[in-house]
């Protein structure tokens, strides 16, 4: 048996904290959790569920050039959604390019504003 028992946070590193927010909080709806200690260098932490993302402005951040256009392919945090399809909505009306999962699941993957590929996918409400 193993002694790992859930994911804690993922961290993702970010140019700009306040453009990454604009993507996390502002367009995927996530909530900041103020007790991200002082640190010396900005970020956020967010709440996933009972995990967290934490968001570390360390430029430079992951370069954008060579990356896959389907995120899937990539090193990637996977969110659990209850309504893929308002999701989707949001990122088309934002300008967000998605692609869907190839994997034939109700799944669709994105890229923040610094690249970092994000799968979103969609589970059974309750």
């Amino acid at each position: 048996m193993t002694n790992i028992v859930a994911l804690n946070h993922v961290s993702l590193l970010v140019r700009d904290t306040a453009r990454a927010l604009e993507f996390y909080q502002g367009l995927l709806g996530l909530e900041v959790d103020e007790s991200r200690p002082q640190m010396d260098f900005h970020g956020a932490w967010l709440v996933v569920g009972m995990a967290q993302i934490h968001l570390l402005e360390i430029p430079p951040a992951t370069a954008t050039a060579d990356l896959p256009v389907h995120g899937g392919r990539d090193r990637h945090v996977a969110l659990e959604v209850v309504d893929l399809g308002a999701l989707e909505a949001a990122l088309a009306a934002a300008g967000v390019p998605y692609t869907p999962s190839r994997s034939g699941r109700r799944a669709l993957f994105c890229r923040d504003p610094d690249g970092n590929a994000v799968e979103l996918v969609e589970i059974a409400a309750g």
